[in-house]
């Protein structure tokens, strides 16, 4: 019967997508799907409109698997935002590889309301020094191995390319958008035996990530929520997270990174176990993911040994302040 549920819940949502619009909560038909093609390429970028909210985040003691950095639980609020459909893939990331260094430049970029913000200080990733793909593929599959740094880079490149502000999500807009209006241990239920419709883990994946989009989506319609490859969010790993929360519920929560290590990844992967998946699972960054790293100092764009980390874009309905902008586009900590 969850089964059947979860596909009717597949259907309307279709229907609406059909209709490329999502409404607001004043019922303007303002906020819609789009695919955006990156200017210069024939690679497209596809978004879907999320309408804010409040929601439970984290999980609730009794939760199978459950581990103490999920919780207690607590009420949280998220502004609206477009996320991107899929996990960025390695043709829309080998954009941003391939741009020459004199096209790096400093951009001024005009905002829906006329308003123009300068972007500067962005520089290209160094060449890899072995294949990121690890042979698993590219054609279609997301793009791995690339630190926090590298991945919000990428998206602040692609504000200066596109005039839209895109960036890495927050932990709790992660959440937020993974659970898409579920309180249950995945998006599907609590039975992870329905799980290999929906992800690739290390039970069906054959000891490799896949192309992106081949499972059931969730009730946003964002593919791979669950599994294929971990996702990379804004904040700094704290295990306390819940405590430090402020507000009920808490707006908007965001912790900038202080520290190199942990930083927040969200979602399990291919190499992961069932239970890692679960959409309270929480994860942080260590220093072995770059163990085989033979740089001196170690590469503040690549990972060795975390074929298993990726990303996803998010794009705020409002754009933000300049002054906010910049506190998403944050300096190496030279740290390595």
């Amino acid at each position: 019967m969850r089964y059947f549920l979860v596909l009717v819940g597949l259907l309307i949502s279709s229907y609406f997508f059909i209709d490329n619009k999502s409404f607001d909560k004043s019922g303007n038909a303002d906020f819609e799907r789009y695919s955006e093609k990156i200017p210069g390429s024939d690679v497209t970028i596809e978004m879907v409109p999320i309408n804010g909210g409040t929601f439970l985040m984290g999980s609730p003691a009794g939760e199978k698997g459950r581990n103490n950095d999920e919780g207690p639980q607590r009420e949280v609020k998220i502004s609206s935002f477009w996320m991107g459909v899929y996990e960025v893939t390695w043709e829309q990331y080998s954009e941003f590889l391939d741009e020459k260094p004199e096209d790096l430049k400093i951009s001024e970029v005009t905002l829906n309301n006329g308003s123009k913000v300068i972007v500067d200080g962005l520089s290209g990733a160094t060449p890899m020094y072995i294949d990121m793909s690890f042979g698993m593929g590219r054609d279609g599959f997301p793009a791995i191995n690339m630190t926090q740094y590298s991945a919000m880079m990428y998206a602040k490149w692609l504000f200066a390319k596109t005039g839209h502000f895109y960036r890495l999500p927050t932990e709790a807009e992660w959440e937020y958008a993974c659970r898409s209006e579920t309180e249950t241990a995945y998006y599907f239920g609590n039975d992870s035996k329905e799980l290999e419709k929906f992800a690739w883990f290390k039970d069906n994946s054959g000891e490799g990530y896949k192309k992106v989009g081949t499972k059931y989506p969730n009730g946003y319609g964002l593919y791979d929520m669950h599994g294929n490859v971990a996702e990379w969010t804004m904040d700094q790993y704290i295990e306390n997270y819940f405590e430090k929360l402020k507000g009920t519920p808490a707006d908007n929560p965001y912790f900038e990174p202080t520290s190199l290590y942990p930083r927040s990844v969200r979602g399990g992967s291919w190499m992961d176990e069932a239970v890692d998946l679960r959409s309270a699972r929480r994860q942080g960054s260590i220093k072995d993911w770059k163990q085989r790293d033979p740089q001196m100092p170690k590469s503040i764009w690549w990972l060795t040994d975390a074929p298993f980390v990726g990303f996803r874009l998010v794009r705020p309905k409002e754009n933000p302040s300049k002054e906010d902008m910049k506190k998403y586009w944050i300096e190496v900590l030279e740290d390595f």
